[in-house]
């Protein structure tokens, strides 16, 4: 199965035996039959698997861990938190974009598109990599997490001096096994409208992760997105 799978070639090296085992398959299935019966799924399935495509595993210095794909029409496409060009950031992202002017002075850009982020070396993941349209966590518990847990392993047992953005009970559980004697390890409440207020807003993540990076021997990340 593995061998079929379009993925970015140093994640490919790493996950291929992901893709042979039960679990998958059984991921696999269920996705089929979901399409069988008439429902449609986010994001399009060329974007399964765009944020390790656009982040190689040798080019990560930040994790920033979300947690479904949006499911409304046209938002999802593959990285956490970001929308693709020419639809309205959706209000999380309002919230980030805001925290962002606070920390560090960022303009507002126009469009909601967090590629210019990947390829700075902005891992952005979500636990579980599809959706039902309209139906937020409906693909929950079906094999993506899982998934998505190796791939923090990988980056964990492999990998040193990366930052992770843990925003929400969810992604500091998911990440809770991080060593942070190698990594970064930043916590705040998730940058919805709903908890963003106790915590999210004046985090300062964003400066901490670039001077962390910084003491480290690596580049800053340029969180200042250019309009599109």
């Amino acid at each position: 199965m593995a061998t079929d799978i379009p993925l970015e070639p140093l994640w490919k090296a790493r996950l291929s035996d992901e893709f042979e085992k039960d679990y998958m398959h059984k991921l696999r299935r269920f996705l089929l039959s979901e399409k069988r019966h008439g429902k449609t799924v986010f994001p399009p399935d060329e974007h399964y698997f765009k944020a390790l495509d656009a982040t190689p595993f040798d080019q990560v210095k930040v994790v920033v861990l979300g947690q479904d794909p949006y499911h409304g029409d046209d938002q999802a496409h593959g990285l956490s938190f970001s929308v693709p060009e020419g639809v309205r950031p959706p209000p999380s992202l309002k919230n980030i974009f805001k925290e962002l002017s606070s920390d560090l002075g960022c303009v507002l850009p126009n469009h909601g598109c967090l590629d210019q982020w990947s390829s700075q070396g902005v891992l952005l993941l979500n636990s579980v990599l599809t959706v039902e349209r309209g139906k937020a966590a409906s693909h929950q518990r079906k094999g993506w997490e899982q998934f998505t847990d190796r791939i923090i392993e990988h980056i964990n047992e492999h990998r040193a001096g990366v930052v992770f953005l843990l925003w929400g009970a969810y992604a500091q559980k998911k990440g809770a096994f991080i060593d942070q004697d190698k990594h970064c390890v930043l916590k705040a409440p998730h940058p919805s409208p709903l908890s963003a207020h106790r915590g999210f807003l004046g985090c300062k993540h964003f400066s901490k992760a670039n001077q962390y990076l910084q003491a480290n021997g690596a580049t800053a990340i340029d969180w200042q997105l250019q309009d599109l």
